[in-house]
This record gives C-alpha cells, sequence and structure tokens, in this order.
C-alpha cells in the first residue's frame, strides 16, 4: 500500500514536520529578541514584527500541526468529528488572515514613516500599531466565522469511519461567496497593497537618493556638508520592508494561482487524485506559502546587522548554559562559548 502512494503525499509527510520543528523555535525566538532587545528599529516596527511572529506561529499550529500533519500520520484525524471539525477552519483562516493582513499594515506603516512626515508622528508611534494590529487580529478570526457552518461531520459506512465534509444541504451561493470572498482578502488585495506600496516606497527612496545627491553637489562648492536625507537607519528599514514583503508575496503566489484554478473548476474536485496535475501544483503552492511562515526570522539576521548580532549572542548565551548544565562550571566559562 505505502509504494502506491504518490510521491506528492511523502514529501508532504517529510516536509510539514521539519517545517514546524524549524518555524516554531524561530518565530519564538525571533519575538523575544524584539521584546527584549533594541534592535535599531522603531517600537512600532518591533511591535509589528511582534505580531507576525505570533501570528505565524498560530498559522504554524493551526494549519501544519494540527491538520496537515496530523493528517498525514493518522488514519482518522481527530477533528473528523464534532466539534473540531465545524471550528477547524475557523481557526486556519483566522489565523492565516492575521498573518497575510499583519504583513500588509507593516507594509503600510513602513510606506508612511519612509515617505512622509506629516503623519508619521501619530500613526507610526506604539499606541497606533497596538491598536492596529488588536483590529487585524479580531477582524481577521470574525471574517473565518462563517465556515463554522460550511463543515458537517459524518459517518462514512464505505470508509468505517468520521468524515468532514461540506454540508450537502448548504445552498451553493453560500459556498462560492465564502470561497471568493476568503481568495479576496487572503490572496488578491494583499498582493495589490503590497506590491504597490513597496513600488511607491522605493520610487520614494529612489526619488529622495536624487534630490540629496544635487544639492550635495551644490553646497559642495560653499564647502557645506549636507546631512543624508536617507540616513542609514532608514535605508535599512526600506530594506526589511521590501525583503519581508515580497518574500511573502513571492512563496504565496503559487498558491494563489492554483487556487484560483480550483475554485473555478467547482467545490467538488478531489484533491486527494495526484493523477490531476493541478492538485500536485496546489500542494506545492501550499507548502510554498505556509514556509513563509517560518522564514521571517532568518530574513531578519540577513538584513538586520544587529537583529543577527543579538541572535548569535543568544545562541552563545544557550550554549554556554548547556555546557554549564553537562559540565561542571570550573570546565566551562563564556569565554568558551
Amino acid at each position: 500500500m505505502a509504494a502506491q502512494e504518490h510521491w506528492m503525499i511523502h514529501l508532504q509527510r517529510v516536509y510539514y514536520p521539519v517545517l514546524a520543528a524549524i518555524g516554531i523555535p524561530s518565530n519564538i525566538v525571533s519575538f523575544l529578541i524584539f521584546w527584549r532587545r533594541k534592535c535599531m528599529l522603531s517600537k512600532s516596527s518591533a511591535l509589528y514584527l511582534m505580531a507576525i511572529a505570533v501570528a505565524d506561529t498560530a498559522v504554524l499550529l493551526f494549519i501544519v500541526v494540527l491538520e496537515l500533519i496530523v493528517k498525514f500520520y493518522t488514519v482518522v484525524p481527530f477533528w473528523f468529528r464534532d466539534p473540531w471539525c465545524s471550528i477547524r477552519d475557523v481557526f486556519n483562516y483566522g489565523a492565516y488572515n492575521v498573518s497575510t493582513w499583519l504583513v500588509v499594515v507593516f507594509t503600510a506603516e513602513r510606506f508612511l514613516a519612509i515617505t512622509t512626515w506629516s503623519l508619521k508622528n501619530r500613526i507610526c508611534n506604539p499606541r497606533c500599531a497596538l491598536r492596529v494590529i488588536g483590529v487585524v487580529f479580531v477582524v481577521g478570526h470574525l471574517l473565518a466565522v462563517p465556515y463554522y457552518w460550511a463543515y458537517i461531520s459524518i459517518y462514512s459506512q464505505d470508509a468505517q469511519h468520521w468524515l468532514c465534509i461540506y454540508r450537502p444541504d448548504s445552498p451553493l451561493e453560500y459556498a462560492l461567496t465564502m470561497v471568493s470572498l476568503q481568495t479576496t482578502l487572503s490572496h488578491i488585495l494583499p498582493f495589490i497593497f503590497i506590491v504597490v506600496l513597496n513600488g511607491l516606497t522605493l520610487r520614494q527612496i529612489s526619488l529622495s537618493n536624487r534630490v540629496h545627491a544635487a544639492a550635495e553637489m551644490c553646497k559642495s562648492i560653499s564647502g557645506h556638508k549636507v546631512a543624508p536625507l536617507l540616513r542609514s537607519r532608514k535605508r535599512k528599514s526600506a530594506v526589511l520592508l521590501v525583503t519581508v514583503s515580497m518574500t511573502f508575496v513571492l512563496l504565496s503566489i503559487t498558491r494563489s494561482i492554483t487556487q484560483l484554478i480550483l475554485h473555478t473548476k467547482g467545490l467538488h474536485v478531489d484533491r486527494d487524485d495526484y493523477s490531476l496535475d493541478i492538485n500536485v501544483a496546489a500542494d506545492i503552492g501550499t507548502m510554498l506559502s505556509l514556509s513563509s511562515a517560518a522564514v521571517n526570522m532568518y530574513l531578519y539576521a540577513c538584513t538586520q546587522t544587529k537583529f543577527r548580532q543579538e541572535f548569535i549572542a543568544c545562541v552563545k548565551h544557550c550554549l554556554w548554559r548547556g555546557c554549564l548544565v553537562r559540565n561542571s562550571p570550573s570546565s566551562c566559562t563564556p569565554g568558551h562559548a
């Protein structure tokens, strides 16, 4: 039986546990670094990145661990039975909505901080950031509540176990509305906002650099030194913004396209039939999309020198503490870590 399984099943069975094992600890480390350390970021940016770490952890827990890993390693997942059958997608889509839109609002906040001065003090502050984060968490989960009435748990005489399926008595319009709304909210609108805001941000940076270069040339004759309009901190903020948001888009674009194709084919496509190329492509897209919830710490380490230093310091501290546990204090000092 195992030899007859499609290679895609074997790949996912290995991939998702590795993804969870890498992503959940890295998100926790990112949260703690932004919470306890100063990484040369504004307080509002640190709050958004902490919230993204929490939302990404929720995505990995609900979607990767409790759904996909359980699905591939158990014959009858626990969420085939009520009440889990009804509330599963409420938590799944709620977590995914929050993770997606936190990236959008972080992009918008950094765009305002980099390109405007009049709104920066009013919007780019910790109090406003906490309010926006709270609204995103609440609204993201409220938009997933309709999925509570979309599924029903039934006992299949053929399979001899419980199944969690779309309600057969549910109006077709109800299912199509939910699918269209979720596709728009989690794929179409976020991509449009992120691409447009990043484009405007990069355009503003380019214009600012040109203005600064022209001013510097004019002032150099008189011997005056012009302070850079775009300081190092702002450049690093722009690099962080573009890296995080565009990585999210690139990792999610395959899933977005395949989901749109599947939705045009109707709601009753057999997703377990891997003889259909669209199912293979869709699962690869899902794997890439969920990877975006696990890679942010490595993006921070690559783009932010201060974060990288704090991360290395944490690793050294953990290694030193582990060395103290295994050996006597006299044979292991911080300098050896």
